[in-house]
C-alpha cells in the first residue's frame, strides 16, 4: 500500500470521529470582493494591500467548515501594514545595495537572509495565532532557534552560489573565467541536489509545532519519501527530454527522405516550424501535468503524515480531479483574459480542502475550554507573502 494514502496510525484508537472539512464560498462572491480589492489596490498604488489580504482571508477562513464549524480570521489590518512597511523597506535597502556592486548586493542579500527565519516563524505565528475555530484560537508553538536550525541548509545551498555569482564581471562586455564558469555550475548542481532535504526541513519545523490547545501535532514523513518524489519527477523531465530528442529526430529524417524532401520545399518554413509545435506540444503537455502531479502527492504527503495520538489529518486528494481542473481553469483563465482567476480560486481551494479530514478521539468540548492564544505581532506575515510562501493553512 502507498505510504501516502495510507493514513494507519496505531495511537489512534479504533473508535475515532471522522471531522470533515467542506468548503462554502462561490466565485460570484469571491469575484465581487477580488475586484473591489483590485481596484482599490490600483488607487491605493498599492497601500490597500494589508486590508484586502484581511477581505480575502476572511472569506476564505469563514468558507471553510471543519465539522460544521468555519474558521475565522481575526487578523487586524493595522498591524499588517506595519509588516508590509517593514518588507518594503528592507527590499528598498536590498534594491539600492544590488545597484551599487555584485559584494554589495551579495552583502544585502545575506544579511536580508539572515532574517528571514525570524520573521517566517513569526509570520505562522501571527496567522495561527489569528486563526480560531469555534472560538478558540489556533497555535504555532515553534521557537526562533528551531526556525533557523531548520533552515541553516539554505545557506549551505544558497550560499555557494552567491559568491561564485559574486565574482561574475560587472560589465557585460566581459567575459567570466571558464574556472568561474565551472565553479557556478558545480554550486548550482550542489544546491539543487539539497532542495528535497531543505524542503523536508521545513515543512518538519512547521508541521511539527501546530497546536489546538493543548493538542501539538507531529509529522512523520522521512526526508526519503521527498527524495522520491523529486527522483520521479527528474525521471519524467529525462523522459520528455529523450521524446524531444526523438521527435526532432523523426521530423528531420523524413524531412531527409527524396520524397518527403520535393514536398517540403513548397514550404521551407514547415521543416521548422513542425519540430516547434512537436515540442511545444510536449513540453506544454508535461508541465499541464507535472504541476498538479507534485501538488497532489505533496499534500497527500505532509497531512497524512501530519497529527498525534489524538487527531491526525487524512489527505485523499486525487491527480485526475488535480490535472482535470488545472486545465480547465487555465482554459478559462485565457478566454476571459484573466477574469476568471476568483472562480478558479475558489474552486481550486474546495477541491483541496474536502480532501482533507480530520481524524479525532477527544472530546472537543475539552478543546474549547483551553487558553486562548494571544495575536502576535503582524511583521513576519507581510514576510510570509512578500518570499513567496504561503505559510498558513
Amino acid at each position: 500500500m502507498d505510504p501516502v494514502e495510507s493514513a494507519g496510525d496505531e495511537s489512534l484508537a479504533l473508535s475515532y470521529r471522522t471531522l470533515d472539512v467542506r468548503f462554502t464560498g462561490s466565485g460570484a462572491e469571491y469575484f465581487r470582493i477580488w475586484i473591489v480589492n483590485l481596484l482599490l489596490l490600483i488607487v491605493t498604488l498599492g497601500f490597500y494591500w494589508p486590508w484586502a489580504k484581511v477581505r480575502r482571508l476572511r472569506y476564505f477562513m469563514q468558507n471553510t467548515l471543519v465539522g460544521g464549524d468555519p474558521l475565522d480570521f481575526l487578523g487586524d489590518p493595522k498591524q499588517m501594514f506595519k509588516g508590509w512597511a517593514l518588507v518594503f523597506v528592507l527590499y528598498a535597502m536590498y534594491n539600492v545595495a544590488s545597484k551599487s556592486s555584485s559584494l554589495a548586493s551579495l552583502v544585502a542579500l545575506i544579511a536580508l537572509g539572515s532574517l528571514w527565519p525570524a520573521l517566517w516563524r513569526s509570520s505562522m505565528r501571527f496567522r495561527m495565532g489569528n486563526t480560531s475555530w469555534r472560538g478558540l484560537r489556533l497555535k504555532f508553538t515553534g521557537s526562533t532557534a528551531d526556525a533557523y536550525r531548520a533552515l541553516w541548509p539554505v545557506a549551505l545551498a544558497v550560499l555557494p552560489v552567491l559568491v561564485v555569482g559574486s565574482l561574475m564581471p560587472d560589465e557585460p562586455d566581459t567575459e567570466p573565467s571558464v574556472r568561474v564558469l565551472t565553479s557556478l555550475g558545480a554550486s548550482v548542481f550542489f544546491g539543487l541536489a539539497l532542495l528535497p532535504w531543505l524542503f523536508w526541513r521545513m515543512k518538519a519545523y512547521q508541521h511539527r509545532h501546530y497546536a489546538l490547545a493543548h493538542l501539538q501535532t507531529d509529522f512523520r514523513a522521512t526526508v526519503r519519501s521527498f527524495y522520491g518524489m523529486a527522483i520521479k519527477q527528474l525521471g519524467l523531465m529525462l523522459l520528455l527530454v529523450l521524446v524531444v530528442v526523438a521527435l526532432i529526430w523523426a521530423v528531420f529524417a523524413l524531412a531527409n527522405k527524396p520524397q518527403a524532401a520535393s514536398e517540403i520545399a513548397a514550404s521551407a518554413t514547415l521543416l521548422w516550424i513542425l519540430p516547434l509545435l512537436l515540442v511545444g506540444l510536449v513540453i506544454g503537455s508535461f508541465f499541464i501535468g507535472m504541476g498538479p502531479w507534485w501538488d497532489t502527492r505533496l499534500q497527500n504527503l505532509v497531512w497524512t503524515k501530519t497529527g498525534n495520538a489524538q487527531l491526525r489529518f487524512i489527505s485523499r486528494l486525487r491527480f485526475r480531479d488535480m490535472l482535470w481542473l488545472t486545465v480547465k481553469n487555465g482554459v478559462l483563465m485565457v478566454l476571459t483574459l484573466g477574469f476568471y482567476w476568483p472562480f478558479a480560486k475558489v474552486a481550486m481551494a474546495r477541491l483541496r480542502l474536502e480532501a482533507v479530514s480530520i481524524r479525532t478521539v477527544i472530546d472537543l468540548e475539552e478543546l474549547v475550554e483551553a487558553e486562548l492564544d494571544k495575536p502576535q505581532e503582524a511583521a513576519g506575515d507581510a514576510a510570509g507573502d512578500f518570499f513567496g510562501m504561503d505559510v498558513g493553512l
